[in-house]
């Protein structure tokens, strides 16, 4: 599985403005808030995450549900808000993905396949898949809704970086990280930076916005591990 964070811009700051707080021993700001503003955070995740299931032996398996909900149980025992994702919608998949690739994807629903060597369904990989997206896109909406200091952290699974316009690779099926930064920029922030730090380098994410100068991806990998890109000259 992959860790990535995702961060979104309105605006410029004034740069003479940003001067003056400085010298008037204030902290610098942010869309008119200070950095030390309180922070809230929400956690975004489901039981059914735990409905994907692999064959035996396969690492991306129902285990690293067990520790998400060891997680989870720890934040909520702290005070933390855990909120049930709803499932993302085709429109909001089809910024990252193509029709046809969603319709094949969800034509799994219901029975188990193998989509390649690494990436197999189960009866319940669509509905987890899908919720996997819509809690990425959630997270987006909470950040941009609830109001100055609210954080979001989405813990889901399966995977989605290695997705890629038409295809699932890698464990994944749809690329959550990519739906969300597609979000936000639907949402009307002007840039959004994604950080991917894995092992394996996020192919389906730096494709899903290589030419797009709003979206920054930066990824931090063992090259030339699975799936073999991610080359330094890579920039877009």
């Amino acid at each position: 599985g992959q860790n990535e964070r995702m961060a979104g811009h309105r605006g410029h700051h004034d740069a003479d403005e940003a001067d003056g707080n400085e010298r008037d021993g204030q902290y610098p700001e942010q869309d008119g808030h200070p950095y030390n503003s309180p922070v809230s955070l929400t956690l975004f995740t489901s039981p059914i995450f735990a409905d994907h299931l692999t064959p035996p032996g396969h690492p991306e398996r129902v285990e690293r549900f067990e520790v998400m909900q060891v997680v989870a149980t720890e934040f909520r025992q702290r005070g933390v808000a855990v909120e049930t994702p709803r499932p993302a919608t085709d429109d909001e998949i089809a910024r990252i993905h193509e029709r046809d690739y969603i319709t094949l994807i969800r034509e799994t629903a219901g029975r188990a396949t193998a989509l390649d060597p690494d990436t197999f369904t189960s009866p319940h990989t669509w509905e987890a898949a899908c919720l996997a997206a819509g809690a990425a896109v959630g997270a987006v909406d909470h950040v941009l809704e609830a109001g100055e200091g609210a954080r979001a952290f989405a813990l889901v699974r399966p995977p989605g970086h290695h997705a890629e316009r038409n295809r699932a690779m890698g464990f994944c099926f749809f690329n959550s990280i990519a739906i969300a930064a597609a979000h936000a920029r639907a949402r009307g922030l002007s840039r959004v930076a994604i950080v991917d730090f894995d092992v394996h380098h996020g192919n389906g994410t730096q494709w899903s916005f290589y030419d797009d100068p709003t979206v920054l991806f930066v990824s931090s990998h063992q090259y030339p591990y699975y799936p073999g890109t991610g080359a330094a000259q890579d920039i877009g």
